[in-house]
């Protein structure tokens, strides 16, 4: 597996030398209206207080509000693309805390903490994104003290992946659980993992990074900084439809070259064959991994998710594989309930924890 320093060599992009915040006022928020004819019922009760939480991809941007209770309230929504560097990331998100302030009629005031995700090595204890393959300019990014000074609140930041459990823990399929693991499959692929009801960091802080895991027919040479590990460049999204093209240039067959990886395996349903052998590849690879991971952590479930870890095909495939596989280990699959919105639930949840904690002290 590739080894990650997360020695914090060098300079850590700070508070000064990141963003200078514009900080809207209360008086703005207060008397602020919604433009929208299906503005919400308002949730003004300061006493009650409201979470934020932070889902940062590759691609895109996310951030919910929520009541003290963890119920959703609003989400808002931006593309990451052309302005991952951490300077345009907290503007765009004191953008869209405004934004949701705003139409929900909620005072900035009761705002009692915020949480984030980022997809890449995390060091929680410090509040730093050490590492990143998919933002432009994130490397020993102390993300939390950003945060902190962005949104005037106690923040706290976490691997996506990892947040992503803590929601499915919390309120979804996984709900009670002590023992599972979360794939999150997407264009990356990452893991949560939860152990005798602790979630699992490492000494490292890269206990779940599974798309370095070494497999059956990729090559084994070492990964180079930046770049897929063996899994993620096998099943993650764009690992698919590379097995796809290939497939059918092997085949002397021109095949549509902008598919993705559901696509594709929607494509096998109908019967399409190349999609079918691109599939069951897939399915043969994933249930390797799940397998192995259950071999070592004799885990209740491992939960799909991500938008090719929920793929029906792709799970009734894998499925099918791993009911061979039953000694020692018998691995039980389940489908994400929470979806795309399991990070945001993960985030609200250690907002909220850290709210509490910061009250007791």
């Amino acid at each position: 597996m590739r080894r990650f320093d997360t020695k914090l060599t060098g300079d850590l992009v700070t508070i000064d030398n990141l963003v200078k915040v514009k900080m809207s006022t209360i008086d703005k928020l207060e008397r602020g209206s919604a433009s929208s004819s299906d503005r919400s019922t308002p949730h003004n009760d300061a006493d009650s207080g409201h979470v934020i939480g932070i889902d940062i991809g590759g691609s895109n941007l996310r951030v919910a509000l929520a009541d003290s209770k963890g119920h959703l309230l609003g989400k808002w929504s931006a593309s990451t693309k052309a302005t991952s560097s951490p300077q345009m990331v907290v503007q765009q998100i004191r953008e869209g805390v405004d934004s949701l302030l705003e139409h929900h009629s909620v005072s900035e005031r009761s705002l009692l903490a915020a949480a984030a995700g980022a997809p890449g090595i995390t060091r929680v204890d410090a509040g730093i994104v050490v590492a990143t393959s998919y933002l432009k300019g994130w490397k020993n990014v102390a993300f939390r003290d950003v945060l902190e000074s962005a949104l005037q609140v106690p923040a706290t930041v976490e691997n996506d992946a990892r947040l992503a459990a803590i929601g499915e823990n919390w309120k979804g399929v996984a709900r009670g659980l002590r023992s599972f693991a979360f794939l999150a499959i997407g264009t990356g692929i990452g893991a949560g993992i939860f152990a005798n009801g602790e979630l699992i960091h490492g000494k490292h802080w890269t206990a779940g990074e599974i798309g370095y895991m070494y497999v059956p027919g990729a090559s084994s040479e070492a990964v180079a900084p930046g770049s897929p590990g063996s899994l993620e460049s096998t099943i993650g999204g764009e690992g698919v439809r590379q097995q796809w093209l290939r497939c059918c240039a092997e085949a002397d067959v021109v095949g549509a070259s902008d598919l993705t990886a559901t696509e594709i395996f929607d494509r096998a349903l109908a019967g399409d064959q190349f999609a079918q052998s691109v599939l069951n590849r897939t399915a043969q690879v994933l249930a390797y991994a799940i397998y192995n991971i259950c071999l070592i952590l004799d885990c209740e479930c491992v939960v799909l998710g991500g938008g090719v870890g929920m793929s029906l095909p792709l799970r009734d495939a894998t499925q099918r594989i791993l009911d061979q596989y039953e000694e020692p280990a018998l691995p039980r699959l389940a489908t994400s309930v929470l979806g795309e919105d399991a990070q945001l639930m993960g985030a609200f949840r250690l907002a909220l924890d850290l709210a509490e904690s910061r009250k007791r002290h």
